[in-house]
């Protein structure tokens, strides 16, 4: 038998709906920031992300699925959105449409990780790219955004932490102070945190392993107290907006990006309740990317975060929300097949039910059962007399009722019965 590969998982009909619900929800709370919905392709030429992520980041180093086409053009399957989204904004001259583009995405992505829960190979991000802004009042909406999201769905024990990184101005001071305090303890560094604290030190807050993340923590300094006083005055302003909008936050000075384009801004969004993985959102100002991939100097901040760990932690009551109206039609005697499926066609037409119908011409007890297994509200009986009688009989699944009705009333009893 062939399985799905390592690291990807299907959906099933049961797990759609509770996708379709997260996806419908999240479209309509981004759409009333006034965000409009992107779509790019699944795969991009390599050197997008190599130029937009690094070469010493794990992803593009480790984790990318990559290949040659035929035209001896090196394509990778999307790891992560922004740097396409930006691509897109740049090609497509975005930025002649407004001062601000303001664009969301609710997508597949793939990176080659061990697979664990709520991260998978092939997974799903949704998140927000918001250029056009430097100013802090659009870093504070776009917190607002990601936070408000995870209210809405009733997720507990949200913690928002964030920081700043400073602009570009200060990295180059600030790395030769911590490569300083780091080199003592090279030896002792993982590998690649040796080969990056050579080419960039700044990603080793990166690092996944524990003994890096340990040195980390207690050598080195915080890039926050080297940041200037026109950086501390747009973080300040931040807090300010924060505080006014109230959105919970803490001052995380440890909280960095490892990308070259970031600036600034930094934050993320965790929940307890998803134990040591806790990270549900993350996200930045990234002043430098739109240059750094070919377009005008572009100030930009957004967010990505992750459908899967979204998932695990919406209550099933959530779902109670949604439309479990579900009709079962029964249909009795073969020579009656045609005209039952005629009244169900039209019933179709002229409603927005889920419609079920027997086609295995099965006795009608085997049909009740059927309509129990799929938790049918109501059951249409439709037989050799409904059919002469013009009526056809409805059975209340939830209280065991039963009611005749004229054919011709069918398209408007559930509108007054549901």
């Amino acid at each position: 038998m062939i399985r799905n590969i390592k690291g990807t998982k299907d959906l099933l009909p049961d797990d759609t709906v509770k996708w379709r619900f997260i996806e419908s929800k999240i479209h309509k709370i981004l759409n009333s920031y006034g965000y409009g919905e992107i779509r790019t392709p699944i795969f991009e030429s390599t050197d997008l992300f190599i130029r937009g992520i690094g070469n010493e980041t794990d992803i593009v180093s480790k984790e990318m699925y990559s290949w040659l086409d035929q035209g001896e053009k090196k394509l990778t399957l999307r790891p992560e959105l922004t740097a396409p989204v930006v691509r897109s904004y740049i090609q497509h001259n975005l930025q002649s449409l407004g001062p601000i583009a303001k664009l969301y995405y609710f997508d597949s992505l793939f990176r080659r990780e061990r697979p664990q829960a709520g991260r998978q190979r092939q997974f799903h991000q949704y998140g927000i790219e918001a250029l056009g802004s430097e100013f802090p009042e659009q870093d504070a909406e776009v917190i607002e955004i990601a936070y408000n999201i995870y209210n809405q769905f009733n997720i507990k024990e949200l913690s928002v932490r964030i920081n700043t990184i400073g602009s570009s101005s200060i990295r180059e001071n600030y790395i030769k102070i911590l490569k300083k305090s780091l080199s003592k303890y090279k030896s002792y560094l993982s590998p690649i945190s040796q080969k990056r604290l050579d080419n960039n030190a700044l990603r080793i807050f990166d690092s996944k392993n524990e003994d890096d993340k340990k040195i980390v923590e207690d050598n080195a300094p915080f890039i926050f107290d080297h940041i200037s006083d026109e950086d501390l005055n747009h973080f300040n302003q931040l807090k300010n907006i924060l505080d006014k909008i109230n959105i919970p936050y803490f001052h995380d000075k440890k909280l960095v990006r490892g990308l070259d384009y970031y600036t600034r801004t930094t934050f993320e969004i965790t929940s307890k309740n998803l134990g040591a993985q806790d990270a549900l959102c993350g996200g930045g100002r990234y002043d430098k990317l739109v240059k750094q991939l070919g377009g005008k100097n572009t100030p930009a901040v957004g967010f990505a975060a992750g459908v899967e760990r979204l998932l695990m932690l919406i209550n099933d009551d959530a779902f109670d929300q949604l439309d479990n109206i579900k009709i079962y039609i029964s249909i009795l005697g073969e020579q009656n097949i045609p005209d039952a499926m005629k009244i169900v066609s039209d019933l179709r037409k002229n409603t927005n039910l889920n419609i079920n119908i027997e086609s295995n011409r099965r006795s009608l007890k085997s049909q009740m059962r059927e309509a129990n297994r799929q938790k049918c509200s109501y059951v249409i009986i439709i037989g050799e007399n409904e059919l002469q009688s013009k009526i056809v009989l409805i059975k209340n699944m939830r209280n065991g009722e039963q009611e005749k009705i004229a054919i011709k009333d069918l398209n408007t009893y559930f509108d007054k019965n549901i």
